[in-house]
């Protein structure tokens, strides 16, 4: 088939089109050592993300509170959650929902050292062998690797190099937005200093809401989904409060996969 002379113009200038699309999106997330922290920040949108591991004390408070609020939430959860049977009519639950369930690790690995993130606690085959393992548990639940291409890494704590790994592996690293302390939720009294309570956490995220120009616009809003029984202020029984003031605010909440959509 012959090409006219007029359309090669055409199609450059899609092609060209396209690409900057792409660029444009890729400058409009925020990164941190290869794994993205933030979605879009000027669009009115943020994901809820809910991690789980040991705990799931909150499972079904949230999953009754996001479908009061027409909301689908963004769940990351270890095989070791996915295998175990207190939990499975949970994760059935949420699957038929519609909300998104990703991997965590299998078994909650510590990636990097506390006191040098540069370095490694495990070779690259240990990390792709345990993340293997998290997605075959997530397939007995219909959760494919290609409906699930979001990780979000245990502990919430890697490197570039483990941004690397899970790239070439095929699925993209997510991370919280730092700013706010959603994510010390799982802490409790005894823990002394570290120690933040449900009110402290709420003022936190309002805090960073006001001073932040861009508000909560593309973020990721992690709360655990269950946590130590020592812990008696459960944040996750503020979502209600939480969603309620989202909504008066403007903001509307979306799957990982559709605030990103990569």
């Amino acid at each position: 088939m012959r090409i006219r002379p007029h359309a090669v113009p055409t199609w450059c200038c899609i092609v060209l089109l396209i690409s900057s699309c792409l660029v444009g999106q890729e400058k409009a997330f925020t990164y941190d050592r290869g794994g993205i922290i933030r979605g879009d920040r000027t669009q009115k949108e943020l994901a809820l993300v809910f991690t789980g591991d040991s705990f799931a004390d909150g499972g079904e408070h949230i999953r009754q509170t996001l479908a009061r609020h027409h909301v689908k939430g963004s769940f990351f959860l270890t095989g070791n959650f996915y295998r175990n049977p207190a939990f499975q009519q949970l994760v059935k639950d949420l699957v038929a929902d519609g909300h998104y369930l990703g991997a965590h690790s299998d078994a909650h690995l510590l990636y990097c050292p506390w006191e040098n993130r540069d370095s490694l606690l495990v070779t690259r085959a240990e990390f792709e062998a345990d993340l293997a393992a998290n997605y075959r548990e997530m397939e007995k639940f219909g959760i494919t690797k290609a409906r699930a291409r979001y990780f979000l890494p245990p502990y919430e704590w890697y490197n570039e190099k483990v941004s690397t790994w899970a790239n070439e592996w095929g699925v993209t690293l997510v991370n919280f937005t730092p700013g706010t302390r959603s994510n010390a939720d799982y802490t409790y009294p005894e823990m002394a200093a570290r120690y933040l309570s449900s009110e402290k956490i709420m003022e936190s995220i309002w805090a960073y809401e006001k001073k932040d120009s861009a508000g909560l616009n593309g973020f990721i809003l992690l709360i655990h989904i269950g946590t130590d029984p020592r812990r008696l202020d459960k944040f996750y029984l503020r979502l209600d409060e939480l969603l309620a003031a989202l909504h008066k605010k403007g903001y509307r909440c979306k799957r990982i996969d559709e605030l990103l959509g990569l």
